[in-house]
């Protein structure tokens, strides 16, 4: 039922339709509520704490898959080569653990601190900590491990936690939709909050003043032996069972149906907690799902499970603006 009530509601935001109108009293309150909470942290109503190292919050205005975890993982791959020593923080959302903050590992499991933060690790393996409190989450990362820069994962709006520089991620296909404010659009804060962070960063199309992100993905992975992996090109003329539950679905599935695979898609709700019964399709097909989605069923994999890792790609712009930044404001 509310998985119905979220396809319902994209289909409002991002489609030109007058539904949203009725919403549209609810998207004011929403807005006045944000900018009042915001502007107390600015004021200094609320307090910011500052953990000790610089911060970079990733983070987007609108709901929905944007890019913003193989981002996180370009970033910390990229300072590591730069010869800083990052942590992650991070939600854990879908985690189900009793206490937070919970210290992440390649080898932890899904169901107790949720599915990103396992996939952050396992591409990483940066020192991680997740929980609902960003500040908690950084001061048990750097009370246990040796970090000069922490990477704040989906904190754009978690103001309690000071942070350096801003970086907000867009999709490039779908924008901002109709340009309105939970519920009746998509938007968490509204679209001015962009000019006030530091570097935009586009998954797919850039403009002004806008850093394009682009993705590759050549392999396909087997979910049983990891090292059995076959290219994209393998899926030309394949029957496939697409299984998406992710914030964009349909993304991950045009990669698939461009190298010719003859799709049957399967959306589940982003973050959804697979159960066997869930991936129990005609024998024979494959399976292939995101590497989010893979990391919750390696309880119950078989040799047809296959999913596709991928890789963000930056102009080299990019990485010298964040470093500049970086040094800058390190002080």
């Amino acid at each position: 039922m509310a998985f119905k009530l979220n396809e319902n509601l994209e289909r409002i935001w991002y489609s030109r339709t007058s539904w949203s109108l009725f919403l549209t009293p609810l998207s004011w309150l929403y807005c006045f509520i944000v900018c009042i909470r915001r502007k107390a942290y600015g004021i200094g109503l609320f307090k910011a704490t500052n953990v000790g190292v610089p911060v970079i919050v990733v983070g987007n205005i609108t709901v929905g898959g944007t890019g913003k975890t193989p981002l996180v993982i370009w970033l910390a791959q990229f300072l590591r080569e730069s010869g800083y020593r990052p942590g992650i923080v991070s939600r854990g959302y879908g985690g189900k653990a009793s206490k937070w903050p919970q210290q992440v590992r390649p080898d932890s499991d899904a169901f107790i601190v949720g599915d990103e933060a396992i996939v952050i690790s396992r591409r990483t393996q940066c020192p991680m900590a997740v929980g609902p409190d960003r500040v908690a989450d950084a001061r048990a990362l750097l009370e246990h491990q040796d970090c000069d820069v922490i990477l704040s994962d989906d904190g754009l709006q978690h103001y309690a936690l000071h942070r350096q520089i801003e970086i907000a991620t867009i999709d490039g296909t779908r924008r901002f939709g109709n340009g309105r404010c939970l519920p009746a659009g998509p938007l968490r804060e509204p679209s001015g909050r962009l000019n006030d962070v530091d570097l935009r960063v586009v998954k797919g199309i850039s403009g002004p003043n806008e850093y394009a992100m682009t993705y590759y993905g050549e392999h396909l992975v087997n979910l049983v032996d990891e090292s059995l992996q076959v290219p994209l090109s393998d899926l030309q003329g394949q029957e496939v069972h697409a299984v998406a539950g992710i914030g964009n679905p349909e993304a991950f599935f045009s990669v698939l149906a461009k190298q010719g695979a003859r799709l049957t898609k399967h959306v589940f709700p982003d973050h959804h907690l697979f159960l066997k019964n869930d991936l129990q399709f005609d024998e024979g097909a494959w399976v292939i799902m995101t590497e989010k989605d893979a990391v919750k069923c390696r309880r119950f994999e078989n040799e047809r499970f296959w999913y596709l890792p991928v890789d963000a790609q930056l102009p080299k712009g990019f990485g010298i603006q964040l470093l500049n930044f970086l040094e800058s404001r390190n002080g």
